[in-house]
């Protein structure tokens, strides 16, 4: 399990495993710590476990900030894309603009061949 809880443990954690809220965490001047002041996301019911999250805040933020950036990555991408896309729909338009042209005029063509073979049938048969 705690294989598990370690591969979880990615960017800015929003609930731990347990059920806990994460909490900000500032390890203070008298844990022994050579980095005073060195903040954690924490779960709230923390212990030393290995089943609750306790993460470095620079670990957690460095993590997000790499996601986000692979996302801005891809968003640019598409934005990159959207002329290309916006010359095929005028394209699109114009070709449906001719093609019901073409239908108006086949349109009319056979309304006058229904009536070339209404006067016909007309002539014949009366």
């Amino acid at each position: 399990m705690q294989g598990y809880m370690a591969d979880s443990e990615y960017g800015i954690p929003t609930r731990c495993p347990c059920g806990g809220r994460i909490i900000d965490d500032v390890r203070g001047k008298d844990d022994y710590d050579t980095l005073h002041g060195k903040q954690f996301f924490t779960c709230k019911n923390y212990k030393a476990d290995g089943f609750h999250y306790r993460q470095p805040w620079v670990i957690g933020v460095q993590e997000h900030i790499e996601r986000l950036t692979k996302r801005l990555e891809e968003v640019e991408l598409v934005i990159n894309w959207v002329p290309e896309v916006n010359n095929q729909i005028e394209r699109l338009e114009a070709e449906v603009k001719a093609l019901n042209g073409e239908v108006d005029n086949l349109t009319g063509q056979v309304y006058n061949l229904s009536v070339q073979v209404a006067d016909l049938e007309k002539l014949c048969f009366d």
